[in-house]
């Protein structure tokens, strides 16, 4: 009897709350999806990085199994209070408490396990889906199949499994302490609106806006006006951004009942009143969940912009941070590449390979320059660590190595103009009295115009500047950091050789594989003493920050796989987080609302006798809905679109990406309301049936 009661009663809650059994079903199968990559052997076998991707992914789902743990609680929960009237009649009708306890937690088993295997299905078609797209971003075909690992079964088991586990635990504890008078009162509890000191409460609402203002002017001129960031100042600002996300729904639902009582001028246009009792009374009882749901909208929306920035990077810069099909660097000025020519005969096709050197003259005004003008260096090499200190020039002429080699390097124009023809680019000229800059376009839009800052010395004295380049040119330590000065072959002869570069250019893609073979080269001669780049005054790697990539041996087709691969690691984890946290969110809104509409039946059937039209009842029902989703997602948005706007600015100006810092955060947005449009749709045609079914 209790086997054949649970069945119905589990049918019964699939129809009433479809929003979450759905919201399971996509949980379970992103969790598959992502764990399968975690275990995947042919992804281990292609990637040696792949336990980056699977540190973050695994960070990411633990986050997800606490906030999952935290819905099903609070669905068990919630169902048991709207459910406790008929517990409490199974009581009165001499049923033991043991055996309701039993029923309901075997209809709950049945619920998970009914959206368990359901999310498992769908988890082998998104599985499919993040394989071919890693696949694609290793530049290598993927063939579909079904992958069941047992280890990834067992763990999506394992983290669906617990959560239910644990929410159910505690729910039986709290079932034992309920009586039958509890439980009747139970499914009332939400419905009582305590009102107090609500004069005073109001205020809490301007109070949170004007701190979030505060933050948001910290957040950009915190260096400026506190002197710079510390741990102390951004934990207290952390603490004081999480208290106002709670307090400002204190402040609004006091501030909507007052507005009411006082008779504001927007309470008797139309059906005002109505709404405004609805959203205060509602913002009252779940000011605590309303908070934590913005929360959780804040995270997902600042997961979505993290997600969206490294992936416009992938887009954007990767294809040009390396220009060249192979670019082999040696500190030895004497070095033939003999052995690098061999590997790369034996495994590619050369169609040219071009052996160059890079010099210096013992003079350092363009680092002295970008050292103490960048941003990235602060006041790091000024005298006494001050802005307006001077550059601090032993400081300067110590440092052996890092983003600068110790002098300024110098590259003749014969060897420019061929690299320059190997990459496409049309060859330039210069006088014999003239040299040019050719900087990243980054460096050179924060550092301005200082060619007259500069006086290059050529062999027949100085010589004057025709210009700057900012071309994709390999300058993160091969052709310079960050730049490199050249000068006509005529005025070259005092120059030094500082070291030695090979440029290569092969037909076809390289082989996977051909950049570990030139890099065992470099383990066998670090046993005898030669350095690696970024690690003696010859060696550099440019001003890059956020993403930095400097290597001996650069193999494009080899490495752009490869950073795609270590960059998707935190893509794919933030676009996880940020779905699954926003689906979290929207279904407690929307189950909220769909198990209320029993409750609003009668108010909109009163409504109707009073002379509302069916349509102004549903354009009624629309609005109510509105605001209720509307509120917590735009408060979120305000605080994560600050947020977002500074970490893009900040990443676009560190990466030199040409986007603009609204876009991330934009794309975002569409992507998330783009959800909220589909839970708030369903939502809405299920309240209003149920609203309708008495007419």
């Amino acid at each position: 009897m209790l086997g054949k009661l649970a069945v119905r009663n589990v049918k019964r809650s699939a129809k009433d709350y479809l929003v979450y059994v759905v919201t399971m079903m996509l949980v379970t199968a992103l969790m598959f999806a992502f764990n399968s990559i975690l275990f995947s052997p042919d992804i281990r076998k292609r990637v040696d990085e792949a336990g980056i991707m699977a540190a973050m992914i695994g960070l990411a789902t633990f986050f997800i199994v606490l906030i999952v743990a935290w819905l099903i609680n609070y669905m068990v929960k919630f169902m048991l209070e709207k459910r406790s009237r008929e517990f409490g009649t199974y009581l009165l009708l001499g049923m033991k408490k043991k055996e309701i306890s039993r029923l309901y937690m075997r209809e709950n088993v049945l619920l998970g396990a009914g959206a368990f295997l359901s999310g498992m299905a769908l988890g082998v078609l998104l599985q499919q889906i993040i394989m071919a797209v890693l696949y694609t971003m290793l530049q290598d075909n993927y063939h579909l199949k079904l992958i069941f690992n047992r280890q990834c079964i067992f763990m999506t088991v394992c983290c669906y499994g617990g959560c239910y586990v644990l929410a159910l635990f505690r729910c039986k504890r709290r079932f034992k302490k309920m009586n039958i008078r509890d439980l009747m009162d139970a499914g009332n509890k939400n419905e009582e609106v305590k009102e107090a000191h609500e004069h005073l409460k109001q205020w809490l609402l301007p109070v949170s806006l004007i701190f979030l203002l505060l933050f948001g002017v910290w957040l950009f001129f915190g260096s400026q006006l506190f002197g710079g960031w510390n741990g102390g100042t951004l934990i207290v600002f952390l603490v004081g951004l999480v208290l106002v996300i709670y307090l400002f729904y204190i402040g609004l639902s006091s501030f909507l009942i007052c507005y009411i009582e006082r008779g504001g001028a927007l309470i008797y246009k139309g059906q005002n009143l109505f709404l405004f009792r609805q959203l205060s009374s509602k913002i009252k009882t779940m000011w605590f969940t309303m908070g934590t749901l913005s929360s959780l909208f804040t995270i997902a929306f600042l997961g979505c912009t993290v997600a969206m920035m490294f992936s416009d990077y992938q887009d954007k810069a990767l294809e040009d941070k390396f220009p060249f099909d192979v670019h082999i660097n040696s500190t030895d000025v004497e070095d033939d590449f003999e052995d690098e020519l061999q590997i790369l005969k034996e495994n590619t096709k050369i169609k040219e390979a071009y052996p160059y050197y890079i010099y210096e003259n013992g003079t350092n005004q363009v680092n002295v320059w970008l050292l103490t003008h960048l941003r990235c260096f602060g006041t790091m090499f000024k005298e006494g660590g001050k802005e307006e200190g001077e550059p601090d020039l032993k400081k300067i002429e110590n440092t052996d190595g890092g983003s600068y080699c110790r002098y300024d390097t110098y590259m003749k124009l014969s060897d420019y103009n061929h690299l320059r023809e190997m990459l496409g680019y049309g060859t330039v000229s210069l006088m014999e009295d003239e040299y040019l800059l050719h900087i990243k376009s980054r460096v050179l839009k924060e550092a301005g115009d200082f060619e007259e800052e500069l006086t290059v010395e050529g062999d027949k004295g100085e010589l004057s500047f025709a210009g700057y380049y900012t071309e994709s040119f390999s300058q993160d330590g091969h052709n310079g950091g960050d730049y490199v000065i050249v000068v006509p072959d005529e005025s070259a002869g005092s120059l030094l050789p500082c070291y030695k570069e090979l440029a290569v250019d092969i037909k076809g893609k390289a082989p996977a594989g051909l950049g570990d073979r030139l890099d065992a080269l470099n383990e066998e001669e670090d046993a005898y003493g030669y350095p690696e780049i970024g690690g003696t005054e010859k060696s550099c790697y440019g001003s890059d920050q956020i993403i930095v990539y400097g290597g001996i041996n650069l193999v494009r087709d080899n490495l752009i796989p490869e950073i795609k691969y270590m960059l998707s690691s935190i893509v794919f984890p933030c676009f996880y987080l940020g779905f699954v946290f926003v689906c979290v969110a929207l279904t407690v809104l929307s189950v909220q609302q769909l198990s209320d509409s029993a409750k609003y039946r009668f108010r909109y059937d009163v409504l109707r006798k009073i002379g509302l039209r069916r349509s102004q009842v549903s354009g009624l029902i629309g609005k109510q809905l509105f605001l209720y989703y509307l509120c917590p997602a735009v408060f979120a948005a305000g605080i994560a679109g600050i947020i977002a706007v500074f970490i893009s600015e900040k990443f676009i100006f560190y990466t030199g990406v040409s986007s603009s810092i609204f876009q991330y955060f934009g794309i975002s947005f569409l992507l998330f309301f783009s959800i909220y449009g589909l839970y708030f749709l369903t939502t809405y045609l299920g309240f209003r049936r149920n609203v309708e079914m008495s007419s």
